[in-house]
């Protein structure tokens, strides 16, 4: 039997290596001595490990448990604090130490398993699961599992401790507090990472890819064989019998009349009477809580779709009701035309000389001399107020447009000839004024490296400066317009071919010409300036530009809804603009206001040929093929919030119509409300 002990408490010994292996029986006094000295607060023993001979007190069984280390984590700092039982674990080890016990630790080195922590790591906190709000109020955590208890660790720190140490320590910033244990760890590189690749929102392992490429496991390549050769089956080639049953079954139904076929819907509109199911006896009833329906008044005979015979009007009634309409009512009141005075009434002067029709004319700006273009190859300088012929300068060939510099100060008139610009000083009037427009030609010094431009200045002849021409500027290409800047420096051109080179500029100071558009936007019929803003006005058949020549780009689009603008003119103010076409409309447009027409005038019966405004009057005027040039009022207001007000006030006529053409270019006077007028019957005529 002691034996068989012996042998059972050596497999025990072996199985625990953090037992201390079985030694002889102490002597009794020996061992009586030590359990009176060393009292026992500790739980007893598992009931499964045999400690009958093991010879070790409850004590001693508790200490060797390899639970040593579960008591308080700063033994010597909160010795004080503790209770009985670390004291008594505390005088246990040492006495055994003292007694020459061999402790645990040096005793497992024969075995290689003793000190494998692998399978678990040092847990200081061994309370389980448990809520730590439990001990909010307690000075432990839990209690081990030898009972005793697992106290918190001493919080003497204040605010400026913590404050120096955020100062001092340079881990302040990554030192947590164990809420388990209640020490303070410090995170790693790798936990740091973790922490913030979590705030950013990110994934907590790095080596993972979310934006992994998907695999496609099933391709959509179309494949020659199918995923499955198997054959079809025998019954996808004969009538199903069990869908069979199912018909003979509803047509049985049907046939006993327990299956009726659904009712077509009512299409008309059901109504129920909201109080109908009003009971007086009823809760609603007697608390009077509902609304009565409103009352509503009996449809009267203009609501009746019969009225009575006595309520319809009689033959005699609706021819009063018609013929008492005034037709005067239905036409918009305007003034009359003597309350818009002055105006041009009547014809004053005939200027007869060409031989052939007058195509444009042009007024000078202080309004003395007048100057004409006709088909006979000819350009004639008039006296307005005598009607008389003061030079002609023959120039071969057609005169497409003539206008007079705008500049008091500068004596010249442009005259486009086939496919150059003829630059007239007319020598009139004022001889200073004459004398100066030369010297300022003159006065032009050629650069030493000339530039490539797209139009070529040449200077007169002789011979051809005793005529009165000074430069001419060649194209290429046929000219079918001139118009000159308020200013009188620039000038404008209108050649008749495609592409972005229909529309030149040239500068008179520098002799410089340019193309100031790289595309093409149409054919372009006419061209005119700004008279105050650094505007220019493209009209072409369908469409009216305006480009800003500062800035370089497209402003705004008119679109007049005509076919084929011939003519354009700007208000003196510059906010509005009127142009005629060749469908017999005269459009007026208010750049304020809209892109669109603001009127569109039909006086005349043919094709329009020039518009025209005053430049002091509230004038403007258009000349047609059919022989009569129209006056209107045209007053443009200061209040924006105010419309411009058109009025016709006068048809002039006296032209002739020959070859199907009658006014082909019309003009005020810059100072008086004068009209002048050219035409096919080879006359200018002037009406004041």
């Amino acid at each position: 039997m002691a034996g068989a002990r012996g042998a059972r408490r050596g497999a025990a010994t072996q199985s625990r290596p953090g037992k201390r292996p079985a030694e002889p029986d102490p002597e009794p006094e020996r061992e009586s001595e030590r359990e009176q000295e060393e009292p026992s607060f500790c739980s007893p023993a598992p009931s499964h490990i045999d400690t009958s001979d093991s010879g070790l007190s409850n004590s001693e069984e508790s200490v060797f448990s390899g639970l040593e280390d579960s008591g308080s984590d700063n033994d010597s700092e909160d010795g004080a604090n503790s209770d009985e039982g670390h004291v008594g674990t505390g005088r246990t080890i040492e006495k055994q130490s003292q007694a020459g016990t061999p402790s645990p630790r040096t005793e497992a080195t024969d075995d290689e398993y003793a000190e494998d922590s692998s399978d678990e790591e040092d847990i200081r906190n061994t309370v389980g699961n448990v809520p730590l709000e439990w001990y909010a109020d307690f000075p432990h955590v839990g209690y081990d599992l030898d009972g005793r208890r697992i106290y918190k660790p001493l919080r003497t720190r204040d605010e400026l401790d913590q404050f120096l140490d955020k100062m001092d320590d340079p881990n302040y910033w990554r030192t947590v507090q164990d809420r388990a244990t209640g020490r303070e760890v410090q995170l790693t590189d790798e936990q740091v990472a973790l922490v913030r690749r979590l705030q950013r929102g990110q994934f907590g392992d790095v080596s993972f890819d979310p934006y992994e490429p998907a695999v496609d496991f099933f391709s959509g390549d179309l494949m020659i064989h199918p995923v499955t050769n198997r054959p079809a089956d025998k019954r996808s080639f004969i009538p199903s019998l069990v869908e069979k049953e199912k018909v003979s079954r509803m047509v049985h139904a049907i046939k006993m009349g327990w299956i009726q076929p659904r009712r077509p819907r009512d299409p008309a509109p059901s109504y129920y009477d909201l109080w109908a199911q009003e009971d007086p006896n009823a809760v609603l009833g007697r608390h009077k809580m509902h609304v009565p329906a409103p009352k509503l008044a009996l449809p009267g005979h203009a609501e009746s779709y019969n009225p009575p015979p006595e309520y319809l009007p009689s033959e005699e009634e609706v021819d009063l009701v018609l013929v008492n309409v005034d037709p005067e009512d239905l036409i918009p009141k305007l003034p009359r035309p003597r309350d818009l005075q002055p105006f041009p009434t009547c014809q004053a002067l005939v200027y007869r000389g060409h031989s052939d029709l007058v195509r444009c004319l042009s007024v000078s700006p202080g309004g003395q001399w007048l100057a004409s273009g006709s088909d006979d190859g000819s350009v004639r300088l008039w006296e307005v107020a005598s009607a008389r012929c003061m030079k002609t300068v023959p120039v071969g060939a057609v005169v497409k447009s003539i206008t007079w510099n705008p500049n008091p100060a500068v004596c010249l008139v442009a005259v486009a000839v086939e496919d150059a610009v003829l630059l007239l000083n007319p020598a009139l009037g004022d001889r200073l004024v004459a004398d100066g427009t030369d010297q300022l030609l003159s006065a032009f010094c050629p650069p030493e490296e000339p530039a490539l431009q797209p139009a070529q200045w040449l200077e007169a002849a002789e011979e051809e400066r005793q005529g009165g021409l000074r430069l001419r500027i060649c194209h290429g290409k046929p000219v079918t317009q001139v118009a000159w800047h308020g200013r009188g420096d620039y000038l404008a051109v209108v050649l008749a071919t495609q592409g972005h080179t229909q529309v030149l500029i040239h500068q008179l100071s520098r002799r410089r010409s340019q193309s100031p558009f790289r595309r093409s936007h149409g054919q372009v019929q006419r061209v005119a300036f700004h008279p105050s803003r650094p505007f220019l006005l493209v009209a072409s058949q369908r469409s009216i530009r305006l480009y800003h020549l500062l800035r370089q780009e497209l402003t705004k689009k008119l679109m007049p809804n005509c076919k084929w603008v011939s003519s354009l003119a700007v208000h003196p103010a510059g906010d509005n603009i009127i142009c005629g076409s060749y469908d017999s409309k005269l459009v007026w447009f208010d750049l304020d206001l809209s892109t669109r027409p603001y009127k569109v005038l039909r006086h005349h019966k043919k094709a329009l040929r020039a518009v025209a405004f005053h430049p002091r009057y509230p004038l403007f005027a258009s000349g047609s093929d059919d022989g009569s040039v129209i006056v209107c009022h045209g007053m443009v207001y200061n209040d924006l919030l105010q419309n411009p007000l058109l009025v016709p006030v006068k048809v002039l006529k006296g032209h002739v119509l020959t070859r199907g053409l009658g006014v082909l270019d019309v003009a005020f006077h810059p100072t008086q409300p004068w009209l002048f007028s050219s035409g096919a019957d080879g006359t200018l005529r002037l009406f004041t």
